[in-house]
């Protein structure tokens, strides 16, 4: 399963945000995940506490918000839904399209906590 080493990589992104932020802790993660990103939400947030285990990260929640399928029609310039097997144009019905959406994986946000010594102070 791909999604632990996926995990894997966004807790080395989470650590630094927290480094940077000077954060003891994450609480919440939001990540966008389109269909066509070969990444299964599901599996993920199965994968997710087992990649967290031991970090600032351990205890967060991940919010995932799975993201539409759009795309661009170029024959008739119009942008539209689209399926996942079938990236047709939702005006023309025409298969020349470029997809603009659907098929990203975005840390969206963070949420973060920090020492209430070192809230006075920011």
């Amino acid at each position: 399963m791909h999604e632990l080493s996926i995990c894997q990589n966004i807790m080395h992104q989470l650590e630094q945000i927290a480094k940077d932020n000077h954060a003891h802790r994450i609480d919440v993660v939001h990540l966008q995940i389109g269909p066509l990103s070969g990444v299964e939400a599901s599996l993920l947030k199965q994968a997710f506490p087992i990649a967290a285990a031991g970090s600032c990260a351990s205890q967060a929640k991940l919010d995932i918000e799975v993201l539409p399928i759009r795309v661009h029609c170029q024959t008739c310039g119009e942008q539209s839904s689209a399926t996942a097997n079938r990236l047709l144009c939702g005006v023309c019905g025409d298969f020349h399209t470029r997809i603009i959406s659907g098929d990203e994986m975005l840390l969206n946000s963070v949420e973060l906590s920090k020492d209430q010594e070192e809230l006075n102070y920011v």
